[in-house]
């Protein structure tokens, strides 16, 4: 069986055989198991995308921008192209209803080799440093409720670990106990935000408070703006999540795209309202004064008092546990599939025969992403995840393009409106962070390419012991 299943990997136009959940025997096959509705899978995607830069990234943005409208600006571009890019992966998640996401769309549209690609970014950078970038996050919010002396950084960097294990923990138990968590967790997040929204709206126009604060106190340059606009890119990352665990929905083919597009628009909404509530209760100085990272938390000790800052950075500590909940069920998804594809090792496409979920893919991305928070910073992570995934995304927006002509799926799947514009416009505009990225931040971007390069002697040594 194994032989069989290495074999795929000199097979492109394999997704719908590879990533699909066989019925056999083999413990590489995923065989019937608890499906989640659309309820649970929206929750997914809207826990994947509300992680730690929604409470945070507005504070560096204030200190590099300097101008309250222009970081509303940056925030509303950056759901426009989430919300078009939902509409966009919704087709192709409809096209292609397997686990994997991106990973099977680009195999299907451009061969094995840019997919893997796909799925070794996935690992390195698209899951691992995010669920890292995330956890780092929550130690920092965990801090500010129990303030403790961490001269060292190592009582925060074991709470990051504390919290990704115990998020590995549950999803090895199964769909059902990890869908369970999943909601609770993402209805915690969903109604502080909610709170925190109307409260500091109630609190801002009954003082009187200037909207959007002081006026701009820097002149910002294009440079400070387009990487800025790639950080906020990357927090609106997750609005594809569900294509990554198509596997574990109903009725995928028809579901997925209004989970994708509905869960999207719901958080760009509260995205950008809980930046008006930020830029109208702070002054830009303040909002960029140390510490700049926890900016909710400074923003509710303005409006009702330093306690309930506290309170918030705890209620916070829940939500930024969903993200690292979701991303810690979608990501290993892809290994499970590239090695089903043969591109990796079989080990991981082995799945727990109880709980019928890909447990080794799950704590292999968890031991990368250890290592991760043991040795990055939140903005670091930040910039390195963004280039890498804008370049990703740009590939796999445009392999739309490719299933379109080659009539790729059922005739009845969801189609993208405005097309070809639509996908244009967004290829054109993810290419455009890269280059921005590139040039702006000239270092991280070296890590970045590197980390992708790497991966192409990784492909060709895969396949060369596997045709041996």
């Amino acid at each position: 069986m194994r032989r069989a299943v290495t074999r795929l990997a000199s097979q492109p136009n394999s997704a719908h055989h590879a990533a699909t959940m066989p019925s056999g025997p083999s413990s590489t096959e995923r065989p019937r198991h608890l499906r989640i509705g659309w309820f649970t899978a929206s929750c997914v995607l809207v826990s994947n995308i509300i992680g730690g830069g929604i409470f945070t990234t507005t504070g560096l943005m204030a200190r590099d921008l300097g101008d309250p409208l222009l970081i509303l600006l940056l925030w509303a571009m950056g759901a426009l192209f989430a919300v078009g890019g939902a509409m966009v992966y919704g087709e192709l998640g409809s096209r292609l209803p397997h686990a994997g996401g991106d990973y099977v769309y680009l195999r299907e549209a451009y061969g094995p080799l840019v997919a893997f690609l796909s799925g070794w970014t996935s690992f390195t950078i698209g899951f691992g440093a995010a669920v890292a970038a995330s956890a780092i996050s929550f130690s920092s919010y965990a801090l500010r409720v129990v303030p403790l002396q961490d001269e060292s950084g190592w009582i925060a960097k074991s709470l990051s670990l504390a919290l990704l294990w115990g998020a590995t923990v549950v999803h090895c138990r199964g769909v059902g106990t990890g869908g369970r968590l999943q909601v609770m967790l993402t209805t915690t997040k969903v109604v502080a935000i909610g709170g925190l929204i109307l409260g500091g709206l109630s609190a801002v126009i009954g003082q009187e408070r200037p909207l959007l604060g002081a006026p701009a106190v820097q002149e910002p340059t294009i440079g400070a703006a387009a990487i800025t606009l790639v950080i906020v890119t990357y927090c609106y990352l997750g609005w594809n999540v569900a294509g990554y665990i198509a596997a574990d929905i109903e009725n995928p083919q028809k579901t997925l795209p209004g989970i994708m597009l509905g869960g999207t628009t719901f958080v760009a909404v509260m995205y950008l309202l809980l930046n008006v509530v930020y830029l109208s209760a702070l002054s830009i100085t303040e909002l960029a004064r140390e510490p700049i990272v926890p900016v909710a938390e400074k923003t509710a000790a303005a409006l009702w008092g330093p306690q309930s800052g506290r309170l918030v950075a705890a209620i916070l500590c829940l939500s930024i546990a969903g993200a690292v909940s979701a991303m810690s069920w979608a990501g290993p998804r892809v290994y499970w599939a590239m090695a089903r594809d043969g591109m990796i090792s079989p080990w991981l496409a082995q799945v727990q025969p109880r709980t019928n979920v890909p447990a080794r893919a799950i704590i292999f991305q968890s031991l990368w992403a250890s290592l991760l928070i043991l040795s990055g910073t939140f903005e670091q992570l930040l910039v390195y995840s963004g280039l890498v995934l804008a370049l990703f995304m740009a590939l796999t927006l445009s392999s739309i393009f490719r299933l379109r002509h080659a009539g790729t799926g059922h005739a009845s799947c969801y189609r993208a409106p405005l097309y070809p514009l639509l996908p244009t416009a967004l290829v054109l505009g993810a290419g455009a962070l890269v280059v921005s990225s590139v040039l702006e931040r000239p270092t991280e971007s070296l890590y970045g390419a590197a980390t992708v390069l790497s991966g192409i002697p990784l492909y060709y040594l895969r396949r060369q012991s596997t045709a041996n």
